[in-house]
């Protein structure tokens, strides 16, 4: 299937999403242009985790919708692909690093087919692009927290499609790895590709993304990420939780702050994904 380059990466519709009935995400609607790279931000339990779990129609929302090149999910699946919270996942499950990656390049109609001497050359150079080739034969139970997250960014990347989901990818992942992880999804995009993902350090997503959607269980703002991190926009999603907020909201108007400081970071917690 073709994709039309003026058609919106995804489309969220008046979407309302809730877990027993308390409302995780209310009357969300907005559009992403397609070759972005978005951040979803916002404080713990702003529904960032219930947002991508709908678009990828792993729970069903309450009211509204979601498009996906314009299309439903089923129309175009083959074309997206989705990275989990790390903690989300089995990892005592007797797989190796490239077992996983392999999975990456099964289609629906092809489970149990043998691979391509292709789709094999695709897995390998989607190790070699996060380091970790070295490692194809180990079991992944056997690695570190950030190995395992960048076994799954390779399993991605194998399957070549052309919007990525990713939930928290760089959690358990130390700075030079989340800043290599970086600049390849950065290479992504100037493929043409559109990944979205769950963040929740804003000095990186304002150095990295061009598009910021920013929740608070209702949608604050979508757009550039100089229209939409300002003072007031983040003091409207985060209000008290940030103690220093006005402070980085000046400084990222200046566009002079210095990345990854510690005292201009959000209090860190496991995400919202599992808080409702």
């Amino acid at each position: 299937m073709d994709i039309r380059p003026d058609c919106p990466a995804i489309e969220v519709h008046n979407l309302t999403a809730s877990y027993n009935r308390k409302p995780v995400l209310w009357d969300v609607d907005f559009a992403l242009p397609q070759g972005k790279l978005v951040g979803i931000v916002g404080p713990n339990g702003s529904g960032k985790t219930t947002l991508l779990r709908n678009m990828m129609g792993l729970m069903k929302p309450d009211s509204g919708y979601v498009n996906l090149f314009g299309k439903s999910l089923d129309e175009v699946r083959e074309k997206v692909s989705y990275v989990p919270q790390r903690e989300t996942v089995d990892w005592d499950f007797p797989a190796s690093v490239m077992d996983v990656v392999e999975m990456g390049r099964y289609r629906k109609g092809n489970l149990f087919k043998r691979l391509s001497k292709q789709d094999k050359i695709l897995c390998t150079e989607a190790l070699e692009k996060v380091g970790l080739l070295d490692l194809a034969k180990r079991q992944i139970s056997q690695l570190s927290g950030g190995q395992q997250q960048r076994v799954f960014l390779a399993r991605s990347l194998a399957q070549q499609a052309d919007l990525y989901l990713m939930d928290e990818p760089f959690v358990g992942v130390d700075a030079a790895t989340e800043e290599s992880i970086l600049a390849l999804l950065t290479q992504m995009k100037s493929e043409g590709k559109t990944v979205v993902i769950v963040h929740h350090d804003l000095q990186t997503a304002y150095e990295y993304f061009d598009w910021i959607v920013l929740l608070n269980t209702r949608l604050v703002a979508s757009g550039e990420k100089e229209k939409v991190f300002t003072p007031q926009l983040l003091q409207e999603a985060y209000g008290g939780r940030l103690t220093v907020l006005s402070r980085i909201g000046d400084l990222m108007a200046k566009q002079d702050f210095p990345l990854r400081e510690k005292e201009f970071k959000e209090a860190k917690g496991t995400g919202d994904g599992k808080t409702y």
